[in-house]
């Protein structure tokens, strides 16, 4: 359908689509000092626009607004048609806890009383 619009027409409704995705993603993946918007994610992978954002390899950070979410591992990446596609190995999500090295009880008593 849209092979019968002019070259302008379809641009144009790229852009709009393109910055209407930016727009309504709050995922960002964050390399450094340098932040790229995410158009789309998904379990293994996710896309940013060419336009703003190189190929990318290597540890990278993802962030949903200003919350830490994710540290992915991205092994692959392919440019086609203005938008990079960036697939990962691992997908850690971030928490706000160190892990613990140790096994806790569940049952564990609340609290001691000493002897009367």
């Amino acid at each position: 359908m849209l092979e019968f619009l002019s070259k302008d027409v379809r641009e144009g409704l790229e852009a709009a689509r393109k910055y209407n995705e930016r727009r309504k993603s709050r995922l960002r993946v964050q390399v450094g000092e340098a932040v790229f918007p995410v158009l789309r994610f998904w379990h293994d992978g996710f896309v940013l626009d060419a336009a703003f954002a190189p190929k990318l390899r290597g540890i990278v950070d993802v962030y949903e607004g200003s919350r830490h979410v994710f540290k992915c591992l991205i092994v692959a990446s392919v440019a086609e048609v203005g938008e990079i596609t960036c697939e990962f190995k691992t997908m850690t999500p971030v928490t706000e806890k160190a892990a613990l090295d140790f096994w806790l009880d569940p049952v564990l008593p609340v609290g001691l009383l000493p002897k009367a």
